[in-house]
């Protein structure tokens, strides 16, 4: 297999795609205006506790104060406070409650169980906190915050206030796992955590000792910023969406990097050349005239991960609809009808479906709840091929996934972890005419509404002269016929109407404006 990293870069965005064998799995932007922001840490103060859902919101100088769960404030939050004064200490500690006689013993275990479990802190409003960014916004909901600080680096993360050492589940060579767990040993800082990555793997004790101590000069200078600054400000930005791929995707598999503006190709080379100098030679400037991005087929597959339909290659296709919910995916036979049975035709749409949907949740990092209504299959051993294929393609996705077996209604249950804005959100905006539903008023239903208004309007005004503003669209509508329907209202209501068509209105409504005072007056004569 080849896999390749396809990085095309402009003034206005840098995107980022990765193929394998030429077909898309992964795609990446990166706009100046909405910069990544997963990793960052900032410096806050609670804002708001709310125990009654077991979370607190933090101000960390965005629009939307940070959620922070419970669940996400671990053990080291209590090292962390130290950073701060010591008469924060005590607000935070979780005190254990005190057995006051034999019969609350009970009642009194059961809650420290769930005090463990959920970890339920004493935060107070104003207290100062150190928080990092785990899931972007989406939609009008802020950021979700961790008080559990992480560094990454290209073979180790960095866990501050830690005692933990972790092997990357993806290294399964036991020697392996036993060696870099000694390696870690030799080298982990005092009062820290560490995680060794899969890039790790058959490195040598200097590499990861020079990683490490790359992550430990950015902690001292985190833990130098928080002593300097005032809440709320940002004390720690993590790479450019860029720069994070090349950290985290670009290991020895890898065949090329392919970048098409010079800058950023010296950026990157710079970057491998400093963490891993054998991978130097991977990276490439793509000369070719042509748009990379055309040039490797990569836009022509960007337009499909765009559209709702998405084709299948035996002739059926999959239709993805955003809800406020979650995401449905309806799976469609199209004109695929193989001289077989109705089961193995159904089998094959299905099974191309599932690879298929896989890969589009990969490619739009679509998060949360995804119901998959598949093909109805009789067979119960059919069924389960289609939740095994599944199951298999999702080990290919670095978020989070799990899936549940078919129901006897077809449908597949589905969550993935949701990190970032899918990519369908951060290349689109919302349409201003029809705020996302694809939907416009009909001209006919217009044109009552229309009638209507100004009925309302004769019954309370003695108004003799309007001017209506509407689309074109709509403008062609009340001009068409012998006798224009503008006409027909202007003498219906006894009211000299001039029609105003401009582009900048929405077509789905209309305006009135008085004649004699030039004010809207559309909404003064609104049921």
């Amino acid at each position: 297999m080849i896999k390749e990293i396809i990085i095309n870069s402009s003034t206005s965005q840098t995107r980022v795609a990765i193929t394998e064998d030429g077909n898309l799995v992964d795609f990446f932007v990166d706009h100046p205006e909405k910069r990544r922001m997963v990793g960052d840490i900032y410096l806050g103060k609670v804002a708001r506790v709310l125990p009654g859902i077991k979370a607190a919101f933090i101000n960390i100088g965005m629009k939307h104060d940070a959620f922070l769960h419970f669940s996400d404030i671990g053990d080291r939050l209590e090292g962390l406070q130290t950073l701060f004064d010591d008469s924060d200490l005590d607000e935070v500690d979780i005190e254990p409650a005190p057995f006051q006689h034999e019969a609350n013993k009970t009642e009194v275990i059961a809650e420290e169980k769930v005090r463990r479990e959920i970890q339920i802190p004493k935060l107070h409003k104003g207290q100062e906190i150190l928080v990092q960014i785990t899931k972007e916004p989406v939609g009008n909901k802020g950021v979700r915050v961790t008080s559990s600080i992480s560094l990454p680096g290209r073979f180790c993360v960095l866990l501050p206030f830690d005692n933990k050492i972790g092997i990357s589940k993806k290294i399964f060579d036991f020697k392996e796992r036993r060696r870099l767990k000694s390696i870690a040993r030799g080298i982990i800082p005092e009062n820290c955590g560490l995680i060794i990555r899969t890039a790790a793997k058959d490195q040598a004790e200097d590499i990861l000792s020079d990683d490490l101590k790359y992550l430990v000069k950015t902690w001292e200078d985190i833990q130098a910023s928080v002593k300097n600054e005032e809440p709320p400000t940002l004390v720690y930005q993590d790479l450019s969406t860029t720069n994070s791929v090349i950290r985290d995707l670009l290991t020895p598999d890898v065949s090329k990097v392919f970048i098409d503006q010079r800058k950023m190709y010296k950026q990157v080379k710079s970057y491998v050349r400093m963490v891993q100098p054998q991978l130097e030679e991977k990276i490439e400037v793509f000369k070719d005239g042509t748009p990379i991005f055309e040039s490797f087929k990569i836009e022509e597959q960007i337009k499909t991960l765009m559209g709702r339909k998405v084709p299948l290659p035996s002739g059926g296709y999959i239709i993805i609809d955003h809800t406020e919910a979650m995401v449905v995916i309806d799976i469609n036979s199209g004109r695929y009808a193989a001289k077989k049975e109705q089961e193995l035709n159904s089998l094959k749409t299905d099974l191309e479906a599932a690879r298929e949907i896989a890969r589009q949740l990969r490619l739009r990092d679509i998060g949360g709840l995804i119901v998959c209504d598949f093909i109805d299959l009789e067979d119960e051993k059919n069924k389960k091929k289609i939740y095994d294929e599944m199951k298999k393609e999702f080990r290919k996705d670095r978020a989070k996934v799990s899936v549940l077996p078919m129901t006897e209604y077809g449908l597949v249950q589905i969550t993935r972890q949701r990190i970032r804005e899918n990519i369908l959100h951060t290349m689109n905006e919302v349409c201003p005419f029809c705020n996302g539903s694809g939907l416009l008023t009909k001209r006919s239903n217009l044109m009552h509404e229309i009638d209507e208004w100004l009925k309302r309007f004769k019954r309370n005004s003695s108004e003799k002269k309007l001017i209506l503003s509407v689309h074109p669209s709509l403008g062609e509508k009340l001009r068409e016929g012998k006798i224009k329907m503008l006409t027909k209202l202007q003498f219906k209501y006894l009211t000299k109407i001039k029609l105003n068509e401009t582009e900048t209105i929405n077509p789905g409504t209309f305006k009135f404006i008085s004649a004699k005072t030039q004010k809207d007056i559309t909404r003064d004569y609104i049921a």
